[in-house]
């Protein structure tokens, strides 16, 4: 299944870093509490693996991703751990050739019209547009939307609840990637409950 189709229905994608896979299972249940059933979690601490491991393994109803793809040994691991889609800070022709070979539905990371263009000859009509307020925003995507009119984002990058609406609001934007919704420090007290406030918020900006 290709990430376009995987991730349909999720309009605003927690991007998480999880420290301590105590973490993993608390979270991913409160996000789903709060109305938000996929998670990106980002391969930027030791925790990363096993906490996607965890939160396959015991909440079934959350798709879970992995995030900051950086080389082709992560994609196995990442599959082995169980998650479902990954995502890439950009792209390289090694990298999408081991997503690929390996089945593993990818959302590659782009910033340039001419990245754009690479990704969608290779059939990747879902792509990440990174960082995202720093490489134009919302008019730059929708500068790109009438020559690329095939291709759909997940701006990730600056994204807050402020400016996601206006994200949202067009019409090749497929999903929002939030880091706000699950901060660290907010992670790191234990306080599920601001957390799941966070991602009922988030939840409505779909509607």
């Amino acid at each position: 299944m290709a990430a376009s189709e995987l991730l349909k229905d999720a309009c605003v994608i927690p991007v998480v870093v999880i420290a301590d896979v105590e973490q993993a299972v608390p979270l991913a249940e409160c996000l789903l509490a709060g109305g938000l059933n996929s998670i990106e979690v980002t391969l930027r601490t030791a925790a990363a693996l096993g906490a996607i491991e965890q939160i396959a393994a015991a909440v079934p109803d959350m798709i879970v991703g992995a995030g900051s793809l950086r080389n082709v040994e992560h994609v196995a691991e990442v599959k082995a751990a169980g998650a479902q889609f990954a995502v890439a800070p950009g792209a390289t022709d090694a990298l999408l050739d081991a997503t690929e070979a390996a089945g593993m539905p990818m959302v590659p990371g782009a910033a340039t019209a001419s990245e754009m263009m690479h990704l969608y000859q290779r059939g990747y009509l879902l792509q990440k547009f990174f960082p995202a307020e720093l490489a134009g925003g919302a008019p730059y995507l929708k500068a790109v939307g009438a020559p690329l009119p095939e291709v759909r984002f997940v701006p990730t990058g600056g994204v807050t609840p402020d400016n996601a609406g206006d994200y949202l609001a067009l019409a090749n934007v497929a999903a929002v990637g939030g880091s706000w919704i699950a901060p660290q420090q907010l992670l790191a007290s234990g306080d599920l409950d601001a957390i799941r406030r966070l991602a009922a918020d988030a939840a409505q900006l779909t509607l």
